[in-house]
């Protein structure tokens, strides 16, 4: 097993992240380096960092000469980032299908079985970290490495927003069967069927998620 060692910068996103997940920050927040630095033991300058990168993925607004925050997403924010993601994944997976084999296609049906499960139990976080692994590994095959920069750039906003309205979106079952729907058209590789279905997936989360912000 392969241990990555994480920078004090990593640590810090992976903070922010969590705060975010767990209500601990929330749109229109400041975020202020020294109070990070504080809570974290570190100095300024992993923070600052940290920022630039939170602010490339989107996940931070920097006002010049006020300072950081936690952005407000307006519904067309939330549409096109769901729409940018849905479109990467679905010519990712549709480019690479024939490279998966039978035990990939069945940890892919075992996650669809996981995410389904925890959301019966309400476990929020489960599914979201779940459906993370699903979705990493629908586009592990792809060699694209700009593409794959853009997935996961986008992958912790849109982590954060389904995190908050999921339960409001889909039931367990609905979770599983949306789920399902990709795994089949991959298991039959049909290209524009999976362009398709992967597209729609992210399209209709962020649609939906829109009309509740809007």
């Amino acid at each position: 097993m392969v241990f990555v060692k994480k920078t004090y910068k990593d640590q810090v996103i992976d903070h922010v992240y969590r705060l975010l997940l767990e209500g601990g920050l929330n749109p229109g927040d400041q975020l202020k380096e020294t109070l990070l630095a504080e809570q974290m033991g570190i100095s300024r300058a992993p923070i600052r960092e940290a920022m630039k990168e939170l602010i490339m993925i989107g996940l931070v607004d920097y006002r010049p000469q006020v300072g950081n925050f936690i952005p407000v997403f307006s519904p067309k924010q939330i549409v096109d980032s769901y729409t940018a993601r849905g479109v990467l994944e679905g010519y990712a997976v549709m480019n690479s299908c024939d490279q998966f084999s039978a035990e990939e296609i069945d940890k892919l049906e075992n996650l669809v079985g996981q995410m389904e499960s925890y959301a019966e139990k309400a476990k929020h976080k489960m599914v979201i970290e779940t459906g993370g692994e699903f979705h990493d590994l629908l586009i592990s095959k792809c060699d694209n490495v700009q593409l794959l920069e853009y997935t996961d750039r986008l992958s912790l906003k849109l982590h954060i927003l389904f995190f908050k309205y999921w339960a409001k979106l889909y039931s367990p079952a609905e979770i599983g069967s949306r789920h399902r729907e990709i795994v089949e058209s991959v298991k039959v590789q049909d290209l524009d069927l999976i362009e398709k279905v992967v597209r729609q997936h992210y399209v209709e989360t962020g649609s939906k998620i829109a009309e509740i912000e809007d």
